[in-house]
């Protein structure tokens, strides 16, 4: 079965004590040969000509601690 890289998502508010905004991404999509991400990866996120960038970090913010919550 050929793989995807494109489904639906969903943006949600998951802040009760403090604001906290998750983007699901499809399992076709996170599943895909070539999707670059791992879980628990640092990311830059930024707005683009109306577009939500995502890009690797070369190396681990230094002002984010680090956790194991999302790590596998």
């Amino acid at each position: 079965m050929p793989m995807v890289g494109e489904g639906r998502g969903k943006i949600v508010n998951e802040g009760r004590a403090y604001k906290k905004i998750f983007i699901y991404i499809p399992k076709e999509v996170a599943t895909d040969t070539s999707f670059p991400f791992k879980i628990g990866e640092h990311v830059k996120i930024r707005i683009y000509e109306k577009k939500l960038v995502i890009e690797k970090l070369k190396e681990p913010p230094q002002d984010v601690p680090s956790s194991d919550r999302f790590a596998k």
